[in-house]
């Protein structure tokens, strides 16, 4: 990208470019790159309404069938963190007047692409934290994470099941980047490669199962770790070893099984 006259007067480009300059001078001077950091590294934090409109919400209706979602702000309470609440409705019905639509029953949402700076388009550099975590509230249907880096292939994705052990309460959910599964619409696609972790460019959430009906999945906060913090711990209540994969469910994706649409 050159930085043209025009381009630097867009507003906030400046400011973007000053922040990522400190961001990328903090690293360097706490030596985050030759260590293991211990602060969290924060993707998208739902704390506030404006965190709304740096994501994107989707369905198979964009293409003319039934399905439909959302993504609202929710202000804090007495039992509930500021959050994003994702919901919506999943219809599998076949449009009539569009007989290339073969399948249906999909929603999701994604982050949008960060503004530019002058060192170059905004990315994630993810590569120092083990894990992706995400601080959700879930209704225990089948949602899977999706990550896009910024690769050679533009329509890959990289997918993992969401866990959810506490259907109706707030979690938090650790992936391990190297469990992330490489997908292009929706397939598994070989050879499988290491998630570009330098060059992270949205996350998001998806929901593929199906099942005709409504859906809620509260997010409050999205980051990158090394582990959870005490004050996760004490909120989540709970201590035991996060890296541990779950057990694959019946009917899980395997070899190259469609695991979304």
């Amino acid at each position: 990208m050159r930085c043209t006259p025009a381009v630097m007067a867009r507003p906030g480009f400046l400011k973007r470019s000053m922040d990522e300059l400190k961001r990328r001078s903090t690293t360097a001077l706490k030596l985050e790159g030759l260590g293991t950091p211990s602060a969290p590294f924060p993707l998208i934090n739902f704390s506030e309404p404006s965190s709304i409109e740096m994501c994107k919400a989707m369905s198979d209706k964009d293409i003319g069938a039934f399905s439909n979602a959302k993504l609202d702000f929710v202000p804090g309470d007495a039992t509930d963190p500021p959050h994003a609440r994702f919901h919506g409705n999943i219809s599998i019905d076949l449009p009539q007047d569009k007989p290339h639509i073969q399948r249906t029953g999909y929603a999701g949402w994604r982050t949008l692409d960060r503004p530019p700076t002058m060192f170059g388009k905004s990315l994630w550099d993810v590569d120092p934290y083990k894990y992706l975590a995400l601080r959700i509230k879930s209704d225990g249907r089948k949602y899977f994470v999706n990550v896009q880096t910024e690769s050679v292939v533009p329509t890959d994705l990289h997918q993992h099941r969401l866990y959810s052990r506490k259907s109706g309460e707030w979690e938090t959910v650790l992936i391990s980047w190297g469990d992330f599964v490489r997908t292009n619409h929706g397939i598994v696609v070989e050879p499988q490669r290491e998630i570009l972790k330098q060059r992270v460019r949205t996350v998001g959430i998806s929901l593929t199962d199906r099942v005709p009906g409504p859906f809620e999945l509260c997010i409050s906060r999205v980051w990158a770790t090394n582990g959870l913090s005490e004050e996760d711990i004490k909120e989540d209540a709970r201590s035991e070893d996060f890296s541990k994969k779950p057990v694959q469910e019946a009917g899980e994706p395997k070899g190259s099984e469609k695991i979304s649409i």
